[in-house]
């Protein structure tokens, strides 16, 4: 049974939005990062409520920077006067940029999609905009393949997204265009899925700019996934204007507590399926009897199982703490809290110091991410891909970005363990 606006985030009749010099019922999504506005009758951007009982039967979902006014009050959730319904959660940057009759975000959109603008200097302010904080919400949206993946180990890598910049695009047809893996043969209508959890530090995030990532940029279609990459650092789009993110060097990164593999039906509903608990190294199932039925899309993941446990080869260390004076291994639990890893309470003491540590090497001239070694063997992942060092080290696309190969032990040098410090 669908779930009405009513029992999903609040009544539509309780609240309401203007958009544009019309005012309609809404649900407010992301912690008012976007709202899904409710219609009687069709109107530009509504579509038809695929739920049963509803008491509006369009809807459209909209992001906040096109909301004039939330109750009354101005839509910027910076604004002095605008109310959270959570109120310790700082609100994440929109982007800015001041417009003019001669450009204005049509141009900017235009202009976002061409590689050779990637310099543009309205593009350079624009992106800079999009702050990471400690704390923000990051996505990054997964076939149901990926999702298995990461029940089973995998961690954060690549491509993202801030969750404010995206949570107006709620249904499958629209998370297709975010999507890093290619096609595994699902209806891309049915269902999507992603991986959400907060930022540990901004220093575990790039930009993919041409300046960056030139390799990318240029990369043939015969050897990436997913969309190209523009060097603008949005995303391909033919109507939003998306920041993209990629994690630094292509690394992965710890995943912190509380982090959440989610849903998104073809009507727009989210639902939360797993949830990351550390000290006991899983997933905690936390889909209901209604959704139970979207577990059946991931591969080798039994949809009555209430726990799936990581296995020791997926465990390597990555978040290093100091707790009087010793080194331990640590949990993040942004923004506030970092702890040493136990399973009782009562040990979970507050970290000294932190450091997310990985292993770097060089093949072939290439910088490498070292993964893990497997009889005199290295799984690496390249930091900066480019089409020679692909064709080179005959590495392999996993997903949008991601080029892993195996390299003898004896040919890999200026192997390194590097701590990037957290400040905390």
């Amino acid at each position: 049974m669908a779930v009405t606006p009513q029992e999903r985030t609040g009544s539509p009749t309780d609240l309401r939005v203007t958009l544009g010099d019309v005012t309609y019922p809404a649900v407010e999504i992301a912690r008012g990062a976007a709202y899904e506005l409710f219609s009687a009758e069709p109107g530009d951007g509504f579509e038809r409520d695929p739920r049963p009982g509803q008491r509006y039967p369009f809807h459209r979902f909209t992001h906040v920077t096109e909301i004039t006014a939330v109750n009354g009050r101005p839509a910027d959730p910076h604004h002095p006067d605008r109310v959270h319904h959570d109120g310790a959660e700082e609100p994440d940057d929109p982007m800015t940029l001041p417009l003019s009759r001669a450009i204005g975000w049509r141009e900017v959109h235009s202009r976002s999609q061409q590689p050779a603008s990637a310099n543009d200097p309205i593009l350079v302010a624009l992106r800079a905009s999009a702050h990471i904080r400690r704390g923000t919400r990051m996505v990054k949206h997964l076939s149901g393949s990926q999702v298995a993946a990461y029940l089973r180990g995998r961690l954060p890598q690549g491509f993202c997204y801030r969750e404010y910049d995206v949570a107006h695009l709620r249904t499958p047809a629209d998370l297709t265009l975010l999507r890093t893996e290619a096609d595994d043969g699902r209806d891309p209508e049915d269902v999507a899925f992603a991986l959400r959890w907060r930022a540990v530090d901004p220093s575990d995030f790039d930009l993919p700019s041409y300046d960056r990532y030139p390799g990318l940029v240029s990369m043939p279609a015969h050897d990436r996934m997913g969309a190209p990459v523009l060097g603008t650092g949005f995303a391909p789009s033919g109507r939003h204007v998306i920041p993209e993110f990629v994690t630094s060097n292509f690394t992965d990164l710890p995943m912190p507590a509380n982090a959440t593999l989610v849903a998104y039906t073809a009507d727009g509903d989210e639902a939360i399926l797993y949830s990351f608990q550390p000290e006991q190294r899983g997933w905690l199932r936390m889909a209901g009897p209604r959704w139970r039925p979207l577990l059946a899309e991931l591969p080798g993941i039994p949809p009555d199982q209430e726990y799936v446990q990581i296995g020791d080869q997926q465990s390597a260390v990555h978040l290093v703490g100091t707790y009087r004076g010793e080194e331990c291994v640590a949990v993040a639990d942004p923004p506030g809290e970092f702890r040493v890893l136990a399973m009782t309470r009562a040990a979970r003491y507050p970290v000294e110091t932190l450091v997310r540590r990985n292993e770097y090497g060089r093949w072939r001239d290439a910088p490498c991410l070292v993964l893990r070694q497997e009889s005199g063997w290295l799984r690496l992942r390249l930091c900066r891909p480019d089409p020679e060092a692909v064709a080179r080290l005959a590495a392999q696309c996993y997903e949008r970005g991601i080029y892993e190969t195996w390299a003898p032990l004896s040919e890999v040098t200026d192997r390194q363990i590097i701590d990037n410090r957290y400040e905390i």
